[in-house]
């Protein structure tokens, strides 16, 4: 019996996701709960586990379309009950065969020959949601249908749309081939999702390629190389704290594609920030003020915490200390910890801290938090801030880590930047900016003097916080880090 398993809503209403990487392919066995697919949400990159055990007949999506959430993307053969497993069958039809070399046929035994089996079913791919003569370059919303649902013919159009096997024509050039759907050459290639991606974006068979990573995988240097001239744009990371910046962007050389402009579909994480930041900017009023501090003091504390075996094994950063005293502060000032409820018109204050930090990973600017951070010692936290940060760059961030946060800090300075206005996540109050910590000259006891010194910004919700709340947090947050001694006292 065939069975499609249709995409699930993953958590928190999600109504569509993209298809990253299948797991099996058409005629493969899968069992109960093994993992098949890898899919793309607005939220995070999650592994979608089977729900039933038989053969795979076919994938209904391909690798890199998105698709709405209650729409069939595998079918899977199940044994009905009672009918023995299809593993069981050859010995049971070798064990006829000898009996029938054995003894000679009967006219009873002579029976009308089954008719021919029906040809399998081959998965076709067709645009959900495409308008005849779309333009759109890509469809969005796409599922396959079953043969005789259009022309077979591969000169006709499907639903007024491109040809199989191409995809229409943007402003900037003609059609060219369409992604091939999974199971082909593509997605048997060795390659990990962001080099996928980047291949399909950049128009190159994976399969073509020699790949240079580890067990011969191939790597976004060994997709750029076969482009002839394509190249990716990402600032630099420090290696000292997360970090916070946009998804890299590949950059084609005209020279290259011939095209005088890139096209790049705007999907998953970075469609859902698009949509949260406008949402945010033109919702809550937003106030930013800076506010410059000497943190020699902080920087002495982080290098003596180091030493330190409460911190062994762990990363300790200067994040870690503005990430406490923020909290201590939040302590001090609950109502910066707060969101505003529209629909019944009150401010709700937040009982506990979800402190999320901004950190860049490959899909794009994710902001996971830790749940309680109020809570923790600051080694604790320490641990918690690390685990976080590497678990988003990996690209194992679950929706649960994304969702719930109360107050953010974002850290441009181990881009290099000095202050920013960042933008409030949507549902939060306040978001604190942590720029780059400098030598710069400092009036000591009256003396000039070289000290560590950084720039705090803080953009709040006006509807929320006043002007005297805000500059209260900011200068408590900066009194710590010139003191540490002080987030002892006020904790």
């Amino acid at each position: 019996m065939n069975k499609d398993f249709r995409l699930p809503d993953v958590g928190e209403g999600l109504t569509e996701a993209d298809i990253v990487s299948w797991h099996v392919k058409p005629g493969d066995t899968v069992t109960i709960n093994q993992v098949i697919v890898e899919i793309e949400t607005a939220k995070a990159v999650v592994e979608l586990p089977s729900p039933y055990a038989g053969t795979v007949s076919a994938l209904l999506v391909s690798e890199g379309q998105t698709v709405d959430v209650g729409i069939p993307i595998i079918t899977i053969d199940v044994p009905v009950a009672g009918e023995a497993p299809a593993a069981d069958a050859a010995p049971a039809k070798a064990k006829a065969e000898a009996e029938a070399e054995a003894e000679p046929p009967t006219a009873a035994s002579v029976a009308t020959p089954a008719p021919p089996a029906p040809p399998a079913r081959q998965p076709v791919l067709v645009g959900y949601g495409v308008k005849p003569g779309s333009t759109s370059r890509r469809p969005r919303k796409s599922a396959p249908t079953r043969p005789g649902s259009y022309p077979a013919s591969p000169s006709v159009p499907i639903n007024g749309g491109p040809l199989p096997g191409t995809e229409p024509a943007g402003p900037a050039g003609p059609a060219r081939p369409a992604s091939p759907p999974s199971g082909t050459s593509m997605s048997r290639a060795l390659a990990k999702p962001p080099v996928r991606r980047l291949a399909r974006d950049l128009g190159i068979d994976l399969t073509g390629l020699t790949g240079s990573g580890p067990e011969g995988s191939v790597t976004k240097g060994d997709v750029q190389k076969a482009a002839g001239g394509a190249t990716v744009r990402s600032t630099p990371r420090s290696s000292e704290e997360p970090a916070a910046a946009p998804h890299a962007v590949a950059e084609l050389s005209p020279a290259a594609t011939g095209a005088a402009e890139e096209r790049i579909p705007v999907r998953g994480v970075r469609k859902h920030t698009a949509a949260a930041m406008v949402a945010s900017a033109f919702t809550a009023p937003h106030v930013t003020e800076f506010l410059q501090v000497d943190v020699t003091e902080t920087m002495a504390a982080v290098r003596r915490a180091r030493e330190l075996t409460e911190f062994a094994g762990v990363k300790v950063s200067p994040l870690l200390f503005v990430a406490k005293a923020l909290l201590v502060a939040v302590r001090r000032h609950p109502m910066i910890n707060s969101s505003w409820d529209e629909a019944a018109q009150e401010i709700v204050v937040k009982r506990r801290v979800n402190l999320g930090i901004a950190v860049a990973a490959e899909r794009g600017l994710l902001v996971p938090n830790v749940k309680g951070a109020d809570a923790l010692a600051l080694a604790d936290l320490a641990r918690a801030l690390d685990a976080m940060a590497s678990t988003a760059r990996a690209g194992k961030a679950t929706p649960e880590d994304l969702a719930g946060g109360t107050i953010t800090i974002t850290n441009v300075g181990v881009f290099g930047v000095d202050a920013g206005t960042p933008i409030l996540l949507p549902g939060e109050a306040a978001i604190l900016a942590f720029g780059q910590v400098r030598d710069l000259p400092w009036v000591v006891d009256g003396a000039l003097a070289v000290r560590k010194v950084t720039t705090l910004s803080l953009s709040f919700d006006h509807r929320i916080v006043d002007g005297e709340l805000g500059s209260a947090v900011l200068r408590d947050v900066g009194s710590m880090l010139e003191d540490p001694v002080r987030m002892l006292a006020w904790s």
